[in-house]
């Protein structure tokens, strides 16, 4: 049966994603005072400023509690972005692994994901708390997190739940 399915693919007449350039506009910006390690702090508020042309499109948005940001990493350099293999967190007694098994900032395309709180919604401002981003960062699209959003009997590996652990301990 897969033979089946792989034949109608016919891989030779889909186009090659690797030769296609993708161009994004932001729809706004980052603004917050924290800076270095700082905007790891989950407990901070920062903005997200939409252009105005788009402010538009921020209609109903105050009615979620938390959204997706998607950003573009744009202090990650092109060296850093050949990196392909990561200890995750940096830390050496954690496995080497591929960029695309592990949350870092070091990819291809450098693109952050985070969730973060709502905690207004004022015209073209979205005020946030726990965006893991620095100020100018631009910002691709923000998105309403809801209940389709989550997903049971997730499976990770035992470095992540080590790091889980450890988390745990220091609270």
């Amino acid at each position: 049966m897969l033979k089946y399915f792989l034949n109608l693919l016919r891989l030779d007449e889909i186009p090659m994603l690797h030769e296609q350039k993708i161009v994004l506009n932001p729809i706004g910006f980052v603004k917050t005072v924290a800076v270095g390690d700082e905007v790891k702090d989950k407990s901070l508020i920062s903005q997200i400023v939409v252009h105005d042309e788009l402010t538009d499109g921020l209609s109903g948005i105050s009615s979620y509690s938390h959204l997706f940001v998607l950003f573009y990493l744009n202090q990650i350099t092109d060296d850093k972005r050949r990196t392909l293999r990561v200890h995750p967190r940096g830390r050496m007694d954690l496995p080497l692994i591929g960029v695309f098994a592990v949350r870092t900032m070091l990819r291809p395309n450098p693109i952050g994901l985070t969730v973060v709180e709502l905690v207004s919604a004022e015209g073209n401002v979205l005020t946030v708390k726990g965006l893991d981003a620095f100020d100018g960062t631009p910002v691709l699209d923000v998105k309403p997190y809801d209940y389709w959003d989550i997903v049971e009997n997730v499976k990770v590996p035992s470095w992540w739940l080590k790091l889980k652990e450890e988390k745990q301990k220091k609270l």
